[in-house]
């Protein structure tokens, strides 16, 4: 007969029990979870990315279960966006009811202290009204509501304490600030009003202050391409703040370090590099808003670059067949005309309501002339567009040299590139390119030597 003793105190069972609190993660939360995680080049976030993302997907469980009628939206979040979650240590823009949330997620709580990135603090764009701290048990499978913090009484306890941030970037929070008790927040997230918690403001100088540092991040960005090194081992706190508050400076470190793991030609990572100083001025210059020239105005900007405003005669209704005209005898409108009727012969349809201008270009001892022409139209989809045609010519009396080159970006990358071939029949390059009304496009001319010119960037603003 086996003997069973009914002393259990006597027995040593070496396992960690179930916490009662703990939320077991469905398997297909946990698969995905390994599925954004993968997406993530930087080494170094790849784990807390997996943990982020086991953290969300049980929030949004225990929210499920306990306050089903409060609605949960998490398109947003950083760590459902791979260029985000690549640099983002939690998981911030989550939206609770009319709450903005941010979940901090730990392997284990260890100490008295808890890491908060300090992006999520300082910055307004990811601020929370509460901050809320997971502890995630990924080898049980399951998470763990440990406690939330207001935003209001982490600003009185850091101002009290005058906590300041590593040099991580991050700020070590004593664990005594969070509430345990997470039945309070689901009672604040129902009764209270978001203005009860008041969040700082976005600053409206982001532009201004990405100028600032332009020079430095377009030397600097580029260090970021090793998959191990994180943004504070390069960037001090300002010139982090402005990649950080620029969604299209985050996409282009994502991307330089997706190439980087991928081993894409080395020629391809350069032209990646090289689009870094295209972005920058995007994102900083004044643009030329070519959608007055609609109205037979030109903007100050315009002005102040010597463009001038092309009758709206000079787009031809038809295409002619005579023969080009020597340059030189001839008025700008008329010479973009004849142009415009030799593009005419490739198919390009270009509507009698087009406007143009043009500008005189001098680079090094290059003399040339830039046409611009735009018109409106609709997408297949209904969408406002608005298309914009660059011709690069010489200027009267000149030639352009073989070799010279117009590149177009726009904020996703190098739209197209027009090289002047010595074996070329033509003394002109042109690119056309659409976008959607809230797009820009910038334009470079190079010269054979790598001498560059860079113009304000084209925008279409009705």
């Amino acid at each position: 007969m086996t003997y069973y003793s009914n002393n259990l105190a006597t027995l040593d069972f070496d396992f960690e029990a179930f916490p009662v609190a703990a939320i077991a993660l469905e398997p297909s939360n946990i698969e995905r979870a390994i599925q954004i995680s993968n997406a993530i080049p930087n080494e170094s976030q790849q784990w807390q990315t997996y943990l982020n993302a086991l953290a969300l997907f049980g929030f949004a469980q225990w929210l499920e279960e306990r306050g089903s009628d409060i609605p949960l939206e998490s398109a947003n979040s950083t760590v459902l966006q791979p260029e985000y979650a690549n640099v983002f240590q939690a998981v911030a823009n989550l939206t609770v009811g009319s709450f903005k949330l941010c979940l901090i997620a730990t392997g284990s709580l260890t100490d008295e202290q808890v890491i908060i990135p300090q992006t999520v603090i300082n910055l307004p764009e990811f601020a929370a009204h509460f901050y809320v701290l997971i502890e995630v048990k990924e080898e049980f499978e399951q998470v763990i509501i440990r406690g939330f913090l207001r935003r209001d009484r982490l600003d009185s306890q850091c101002h009290a304490v005058n906590l300041q941030p590593n040099s991580d970037w991050t700020y070590s929070v004593p664990l005594a600030w969070f509430d345990n008790d997470p039945d309070r927040l689901l009672l604040y997230l129902r009764c209270l009003e978001p203005a009860g918690i008041l969040l700082p403001e976005i600053a409206s100088d982001r532009i201004a202050a990405l100028s600032t540092v332009q020079g430095e991040l377009e030397t600097l960005l580029p260090l970021l391409q090793s998959t191990e090194t994180a943004l504070w081992q390069v960037l001090n706190w300002q010139q982090g703040t402005a990649v950080l508050t620029n969604p299209e400076l985050v996409e282009w470190v994502y991307r330089l370090q997706i190439k980087a793991i991928s081993n894409e030609a080395s020629e391809t990572q350069n032209e990646l590099r090289n689009y870094l100083s295209d972005l920058l001025n995007l994102l900083t210059q004044r643009t030329v808003n070519v959608a007055r020239w609609l109205q037979d105005q030109i903007d100050e900007l315009a002005q102040g670059l010597s463009w001038v405003l092309m009758p709206p005669s000079f787009v031809p209704a038809t295409v002619s067949m005579r023969s080009t005209p020597s340059l030189e005898a001839v008025l700008p409108a008329a010479e973009f005309e004849e142009i415009i009727r030799q593009l005419a012969h490739t198919g390009m349809e270009i509507p009698t309501a087009a406007r143009g201008a043009y500008q005189d270009i001098g680079l090094a001892d290059i003399q040339a002339r830039l046409y611009a022409l735009t018109w409106p139209f609709l997408s297949p989809e209904n969408t406002p567009e608005w298309t914009l045609l660059l011709v690069l010519g010489p200027a009267p009396g000149s030639a352009l040299p073989h070799g010279i080159r117009l590149r177009v970006s726009d904020q996703s990358g190098v739209l197209v590139q027009r090289t002047l071939n010595r074996n070329s029949m033509d003394n002109y390059l042109y690119v056309l390119i659409a976008g959607r009304w809230d797009e820009k496009f910038l334009a470079t001319i190079t010269l054979p030597n790598g001498t560059t010119l860079t113009l304000p960037p084209f925008a279409f603003r009705p």
